[in-house]
């Protein structure tokens, strides 16, 4: 007799670990223990039956044989007790409790590491903290400049630790709620410390060694600070920091256009600050279409900000508490100087402290773990999810990515990832929201493309709020109609865009949006009008007429 080891794709529950162990005891197998928590099989086999019939009966009971290897009889192969955990994941943002949710539904042991608060960027300092203090921005804004004749509305100064306790209380709760309320409900084990790579198999934490079947590296990403002579030596802030300020600035610089620097100038700027906003390239959100920039550009610059394109940065100072930003445009020095700096140019990945060398994961130029189609990192026990891979940097990817993760990891699926479509929106006023391909990129795919670009003076919502400046884009197989993207910058367009991404999702066309009732006096009613205007002048159309 023989002893053996199996690694078996698919099994998910203890039904599936006797179906395993049954099917290779017809074969003549003795002592089989299998463990569906770890994918694995252990056996012995008399020496008359080859490796090729164990493939075969396993593959027979619908379960997918990877490795089988021959190991020492008296080697240790008590499956249950092998690792500390079936599966450790590192981190405890979105992708990180995802996937934690969804493996143990797999019943597997999962264990979480966190160096820092629970919750991960979304709840903590990003999507919750920034989007409700923009909608209090939103309402001081209209409150000084109301579009409505016969409202006589006034906005006074702004209570800024005021807003910023009411934000701490909101976000406390929602980490209690979403987050650490969680973990005694699933029975997650929390492992509070910097977990570091030691081997393939084992990480470190608080001078502990936790092993694991399968782990997922989900850390997130920490704001990027770009090389400038004397940034260092200056009192700058980033998103984070930002949005604990106690007083509105009176000036306010921001390095960077990004969605960031975007949401978080317009932010002080509608609190009372007067916001200059730099940047290196010739125009707003380069990688989207030139009507959503210009409609961008144009909504800033008649709201009051100051807007300056196509900079060299030559250095960075501080005087007393004023900082000066030296900068080079149009080969004019100028120079910029404010009370606060924001540097709101990217995001990195939270990979450094890892040791992932030792462990066999690969990254790429920026540091960003190197992931397939599956999330498996170059370590086929290693997955990744989220911000780290420097994938789209949104939070519901990085859910969906946990629970392909957890899937592939634990439930031995094989599951791809398909982030083919994946809506993004800026939560500007009028925001902007995009999904499927720009014009550029579907020319760039072979595509013959047909456009419509209307703008929001021809929406009867736009009108009706006295709220104009905008556009919605419809990029279009010229040959078969069908829907490539879909790009807007209005009021509400993060809710308009999800309808949008269906339509791109499911390969809808401009006649389907034609056809379709579309609600009139909303915003989402300019996917059908965008997709009119192919053919007609939707100016010259009766209300709801098509």
């Amino acid at each position: 007799m023989n002893k053996f080891k199996a690694i078996i794709q698919g099994m998910t529950c203890t039904g599936c670990e006797k179906h395993v162990a049954s099917a290779l005891e017809n074969i003549g197998a003795k002592n089989v223990e299998a463990s569906f928590r770890r994918g694995e099989a252990v056996f012995e086999l008399p020496d008359d039956i080859g490796i090729d019939s164990v493939k075969n009966v396993i593959d027979e009971a619908n379960y997918r044989p990877r490795e089988i290897e021959e190991v020492s009889p008296e080697e240790n192969m008590v499956l249950d007790n092998e690792e500390d955990y079936d599966f450790l994941i590192i981190g405890s943002g979105s992708a990180a409790f995802s996937a934690a949710i969804k493996a143990i539904e797999y019943d597997a042991k999962v264990g979480m590491v966190e160096r820092g608060t629970v919750g991960g960027t979304c709840v903590n300092i990003g999507c919750v903290p920034s989007k409700t203090l923009l909608r209090a921005g939103e309402i001081n804004h209209l409150a000084k400049a109301n579009p409505f004749t016969g409202l006589q509305t006034s906005a006074g100064e702004v209570d800024l630790a005021s807003l910023v306790n009411q934000k701490d209380e909101l976000v406390s709760e929602l980490r209690s709620q979403k987050y650490i309320d969680l973990i005694d409900e699933y029975g997650i084990d929390l492992i509070k410390g910097e977990a570091r790579f030691v081997d393939e198999n084992t990480v470190k934490v608080n001078g502990e060694k936790l092993s694991a079947k399968r782990f997922l590296i989900a850390t997130g990403a920490s704001p990027s600070i770009p090389m400038i002579s004397g940034l260092n030596e200056v009192d700058y802030l980033t998103s984070t920091t930002l949005l604990e300020l106690k007083k509105v600035p009176k000036r306010l610089t921001v390095i960077g256009s990004g969605y960031i620097g975007l949401e978080l100038g317009q932010l002080f700027h509608n609190l009372g600050s007067e916001v200059t906003l730099i940047q290196r390239s010739d125009r707003l959100l380069k990688e989207y279409d030139p009507e959503i920039s210009e409609a961008v550009e144009r909504v800033l610059i008649e709201q009051g900000i100051n807007l300056i394109k196509e900079v060299t940065y030559e250095r960075i100072e501080q005087v007393g508490e004023i900082k000066k930003v030296n900068i080079t445009v149009d080969g004019q020095k100028k120079v910029v100087e404010s009370e606060q700096l924001l540097i709101a140019t990217g995001r990195k990945p939270n990979t450094d402290s890892l040791n992932l060398s030792v462990a066999g994961v690969k990254i790429g130029k920026r540091n960003e773990i190197l992931i397939n189609d599956y999330a498996r990192t170059s370590n086929e026990k290693i997955y990744a999810a989220g911000d780290g891979t420097l994938g789209a940097q949104f939070v519901y990817v990085a859910a969906y990515e946990g629970g392909i993760v957890a899937d592939n990891a634990i439930g031995g699926l094989n599951k791809k990832l398909d982030l083919s479509v994946v809506p993004a929106v800026t939560f500007i006023n009028p925001s902007v929201a995009t999904v499927g391909l720009t014009e550029e990129q579907a020319n760039e795919k072979g595509y013959e493309v047909k456009t419509s670009v209307l703008s929001l003076d021809a929406f009867p919502r736009a009108l009706v709020n006295h709220e104009t400046i905008g556009v919605f884009k419809i990029v279009a197989d010229a040959k078969t109609l069908k829907v490539l993207g879909v790009h807007i910058v209005s009021e509400n367009a993060g809710d308009v865009i999800y309808a949008a991404s269906l339509v791109v999702k499911h390969g809808l066309t401009v006649n389907d949006l034609k056809d379709s009732l579309a609600p009139y006096l909303t915003m989402a009613e300019g996917l059908r009008l965008a997709a009119l205007t192919f053919d007609k002048d939707v100016s010259k159309l009766s209300c709801c007429a098509g």
